[in-house]
């Protein structure tokens, strides 16, 4: 099954009452006859072959809290900053954004969920390649409940990083992802360290520009059973 629905409460997709069913078109042929509800809260799609085109039709899920449009292998093209847009739009309690690979996505789709969706908690950017800077200020700025964030192989530079954990959501972040980041040095480590006291599993590996400082100011700003989770590579 490529798609998944969670209402959020006890029973079954035939136990909703008849007639409150919309397609969801564009949703590909990997997508036998998806449906889509009011009342939905968790919706998985990573499966499925869809654009922007099916997006614009989750205007009727205001409820939504979870959407996850993850890749798990290839780069997912056929989503943009449109369809983000759309959701952000409609979705204003959504938690989770999950969008791992959605290469086509760029500032301005994070700019609208970060203004639209003050309630994010976690969100995936790994891998979405149109994404900068500007898009991690805006979620600094705008999402104060922010606790775990993946923005590992994107352009994203030590400015985005800092300007993410000056924000109001400093304290709440617990988990950072920015693996594979080439722009990335030594002083997105340090920032992370030092404004972020929650911070229990931070991932650096595969940044070429960070050195063997961000080790020493690991031990001299962490304690030893602070973080449950860290990877970096030595070069």
């Amino acid at each position: 099954d490529c798609l998944w629905l969670d209402f959020g409460g006890p029973g079954t997709v035939e136990e909703v009452p008849e007639g409150r069913y919309d397609a969801l078109p564009g949703a590909g042929q990997s997508a036998p006859g998806p449906i889509l509800h009011p009342e939905v809260q968790t919706l998985d799609l990573r499966s499925c072959d869809i654009s922007d085109t099916a997006l614009l039709h989750l205007c009727n899920c205001r409820k939504l809290k979870k959407l996850n449009l993850n890749s798990s292998k290839e780069n997912r093209i056929s989503i943009t900053s449109k369809g983000i847009k759309a959701v952000a739009s409609s979705c204003s309690y959504l938690h989770e954004a999950s969008l791992k690979r959605c290469c086509n996505l760029t500032d301005e789709g994070v700019l609208a969920l970060a203004l639209n969706c003050r309630l994010l908690k976690i969100i995936d950017l790994g891998g979405c390649l149109g994404i900068t800077d500007v898009s991690l200020q805006a979620l600094g700025e705008n999402c104060p409940l922010l606790q775990c964030v993946d923005f590992s192989a994107t352009q994203v530079s030590d400015s985005g990083v800092v300007a993410l954990v000056r924000g109001p959501c400093a304290k709440k972040l617990e988990e950072i992802h920015m693996g594979h980041c080439v722009n990335l040095t030594d002083e997105a480590v340090e920032a992370v360290l030092t404004c972020c006291p929650q911070i229990c599993i931070l991932l650096f590996h595969g940044c070429p520009l960070i050195t063997d400082h961000s080790r020493v100011v690991l031990e001299q700003l962490v304690g030893p059973n602070k973080l449950k989770q860290v990877t970096w590579t030595v070069y």
